[in-house]
């Protein structure tokens, strides 16, 4: 999610805490009340900085989660993907979609354009 768009869907953000928890992970970070905010990553030379939605651990792997959500904000939202695509093969690390109902067609077509194949995580 885009940084203007997590204040809108703070309840998708918490529902999606809550699946976590019950998966088994630890150590939850995310951008909501009453959760450690998770480490930014500003690009060099600009003031964008890009927050992953949540980071969680489970077997001692550190599993960072995109909560995707239709957005007419999608060039932001690609490069925010592909960054964390890298940084997580690059540290041996996870990084997963999560999507809802009725977002199901944005996020494949998301992932069409990139070149990334994810297995979604549905709620």
């Amino acid at each position: 999610m885009v940084q203007r768009d997590k204040q809108e869907n703070d309840e998708v953000l918490k529902e999606s805490v809550t699946y976590l928890e019950n998966k088994g992970f630890e150590n939850i970070k995310a951008d909501i009340e009453g959760y450690e905010t998770p480490k930014s990553y500003n690009k060099k030379g600009s003031d964008i900085s890009i927050t992953p939605d949540i980071v969680a651990e489970r077997a001692g792997i550190k599993h960072y989660f995109e909560v995707s959500l239709k957005s007419d904000r999608t060039n932001l939202l690609k490069s925010k993907w592909r960054f964390l695509d890298v940084l997580t093969r690059m540290r041996n690390e996870r990084f997963k979609i999560i999507t809802r109902r009725g977002h199901y067609k944005f996020t494949n077509e998301m992932l069409d354009h990139l070149n990334m194949e994810k297995k979604l995580i549905k709620l």
